[in-house]
Order: structure tokens, then sequence, then C-alpha cells
């Protein structure tokens, strides 16, 4: 186990104490009104941490608080480390963006569009083109998840059993052959839509490596960069670190739900949310792309990889907005942010619903956990708790404020 701790004073690296203690009670608010059981908040300059915030609890009904060393459900913050493991391939050319998926998973060799009908009446047509890994990586594929309700497509994989992305009982490649035999909901790369892609990208890269997607994490990721507690599953010495899960209530309030199966090596393991992580994990995982794919001396990808990754590749430099397919998506907190290879990319600062800069990137979880790095400011910032909400709120747009506000030198 690594401990993240503070480095560093805020002021010596440009950051205002009063307004970090602003943001710290803003937090505190919404553990004290009970909609948060606990919180985690990590901000560092140039590598070295200079705000380290813990509050509230882990697990409330055990009287746990959360501390540093805390475990959390990462959910679709895995998807970006999914990203740097294709990658890696990529740069060992055995894998290119712009391979078809069905070179290696024959499943998806012909692609069809849905046109129409349900059922016996269901009505399909062939692809113009093949699914590659790119749209994989830029969610361009015409994939989708069950549980929008948007388009007929999604109902059609509420019908597969795939209402949690997983078909229940099943692994990895079983779900994915499940997915491939479903219709895309439109052509590939002509629209956004954030779906199942980066756990058919996990298969890609289990396929083309010869290993299981958690030893492929393990062996070239999180042990190089020293991230020692991130993985598919929590060990017996762990799990009294690992933070209950809650989801909210209609009251407005917070209960326990169930969360991933972190206990034992689980049968899917997904490249799209199946990793749990501690803060230390996240912030070596933020200094390896702020450091351009090194870190400590190992370097995982090159520069200009890292740059690839973290730049906006939706077509003709579309935000989510405009290129996003599913009424989700068609949202104000969209304007003003591309996408890259599994993670968002400020491209319009000036349309962003909270205050932004040119070329931040980063992504969020399931569970309201977040991250992203600001290259301008040479700044990464995590926040960690444990709730999954019925609705979105304005809590991470409230954030990026109250870390904006601290910045008192470019």
């Amino acid at each position: 186990m690594a401990l993240l701790t503070q480095e560093v004073d805020p002021g010596e690296v440009g950051l205002d104490a009063k307004a970090l203690d602003r943001l710290d009670q803003y937090f505190a608010h919404y553990v004290d009104e009970g909609r948060l059981p606990g919180y985690l908040v990590a901000i560092a300059r140039g590598g070295r941490v200079a705000h380290l915030t813990t509050h509230g609890h882990r697990d409330r009904a055990a009287g746990l608080p959360v501390e540093a060393d805390t475990l959390w459900r990462i959910y679709s913050m895995t998807k970006p480390v999914t990203s740097v493991a294709a990658l890696l391939l990529v740069e060992e050319g055995k894998l290119t963006l712009d391979d078809p998926v069905g070179r290696h998973l024959p499943g998806f060799a012909e692609p069809r569009v849905y046109v129409g009908g349900s059922g016996a009446d269901l009505v399909t047509r062939p692809a113009d083109g093949p699914i590659t890994v790119r749209h994989l990586m830029t969610h361009t594929a015409g994939l989708t998840f069950a549980f929008y309700r948007a388009h007929p497509v999604d109902a059609l994989y509420r019908d597969a059993n795939l209402d949690s992305a997983v078909l229940p009982g099943s692994d990895l490649a079983g779900t994915v052959d499940v997915y491939a035999s479903l219709p895309l909901q439109y052509e590939p790369g002509t629209q956004w839509n954030y779906s199942v892609a980066t756990n058919v990208l996990g298969r890609v890269i289990e396929v083309v490596s010869g290993q299981p997607l958690d030893e492929f994490f393990a062996e070239r990721i999180c042990g190089p960069l020293g991230m020692t507690d991130a993985g598919f599953q929590v060990s017996d010495e762990q799990a009294v670190r690992l933070a209950e899960l809650y989801g909210e209530t209609e009251a407005g309030g917070i209960e326990p739900i169930p969360g991933l199966p972190l206990r034992g090596r689980p049968r899917f393991l997904s490249g799209s949310g199946g990793l749990a992580a501690s803060a230390h994990d996240i912030h070596r995982f933020m200094e390896l792309l702020r450091r351009r794919g090194e870190l400590d001396g190992t370097r995982l990808l090159a520069p200009e990889t890292v740059d690839l990754m973290t730049s906006n590749q939706l077509p003709g430099g579309a935000d989510l907005r405009s290129f996003g397919s599913c009424p989700a998506h068609d949202e104000p907190g969209n304007d003003g942010i591309g996408f890259g290879l599994g993670v968002s990319v400020v491209i319009d600062p000036a349309r962003t619903k909270a205050p932004s800069v040119l070329g931040a990137y980063g992504w969020t979880g399931a569970a309201t956990t977040t991250f992203w790095v600001d290259p301008r400011h040479d700044l990464t910032v995590q926040f960690m708790t444990q709730v999954r909400p019925k609705t979105s709120h304005t809590m991470f747009q409230d954030f990026r404020r109250l870390v904006h506000e601290a910045l008192t030198k470019a």
C-alpha cells in the first residue's frame, strides 16, 4: 500500500488556501445534509500534492472515516486506463487505431445497422464500413446502453438481458459476443454515444495480448506505475479500506446499495468500469498523463501518443452535445466538450458550463468520482466519494468553479 500525502503548501504553487477552504466547506455541507457519506479531494500542481482533504465516513453504519488510503469503486474512470492499455499495444505494432474490430473479434466482422421494427419484424442493413478500434475508443461505434431508453436498439439490449451492460453469469468474451449479435444504432463514426464500447475494447486487448484484462493491467500499467491498490478485486487485507457504496433515495438522502463484486476475482472483467483504486493510484495515473507518458523514469507511452489520446477526436471539431445521438447527451454540460481516446477534452472554454481551460481533460465515474488534468496550469485534480445519483446534479460544475477560484497564478 502507498499513501497519498500533502507535499507542499498551497501558496507555494499558486493556490489560494482560503479558496480551498471554501471548497472543503462546500462538500462538508453535503455530508452534513446526509447527501454524501464522505469524500476525498486531492489537488496537485507540478506533480506535488498541495491540497488533500478527507471528510465524513467511508462506511456510515460502522462509523469508519474516509482516510487517505480508502479504496473506491471508480467505475467509468476505468475507461481511460483501458485506453492506455490499448495504446500500449498500438505502440508495439500489435494493434492500430484503424484496425477493424472484426479482425480481432469475428462477431463484429459484418456489423449491421438498425433500420426499423422489432422482434420478427426487425429490419437492419449492412453497415457502410467496419467498426474500428478508434470508434471504440471515441464512443462512435454505434453501440449503446440498455438504460438510455431513447432508441429501439436500447430496447434490444434490454431484451438481451444487458440491463447492466453485463450478460448475467457471463464473462467478458461471452457478453461481448452478445453485443456483436445486436444491430448498431447508427453508422460507425457518424455520432457520439457513450456506450459499452470500452468493454469491447477490453476484449480486443485480451485477444491481441493473449492475457486476461486484469493480468494485463497489473503487469503493464498498475505495477510499473506503482498503483499498488488498483485492481478488479480487493484482498481480505484491502477489504477493510473499501468504501461502502450508497445510492440516492427519493427523499434526497442516501442508503447502502450493492456494488461491484470485488471480493474474489470477478467473472466479468469490465474495461468500462471494473476497477477499484485509492487516491494514490489515481494520482499516479494522472501523473503519467500529465507527464505525457513517463513517470519516475518509467515510460509507458510516447509523448505524441498521450497528446493524441488527450485531444479531441470527434469529426470537424464537434463537441459532445452537437455530435451526440442520445437525448441524454443533449445537455448544456456537454457544450464545448470534445472527446479524445477515452477522455473528455475541453475544446471551447467559453461554452462550457463550468470554468474550464482549453485542453483540460479527464473523466468521471458512476459513483460520483471524477478526475481531470489541466495542462495549462500543470494541475491534476480528483474527487472521490461513493454515491450513485438518481439524476444529474451540479456538484461537479461547482467543484470545477471552486478549484478554478483557487488558482492565483498561471
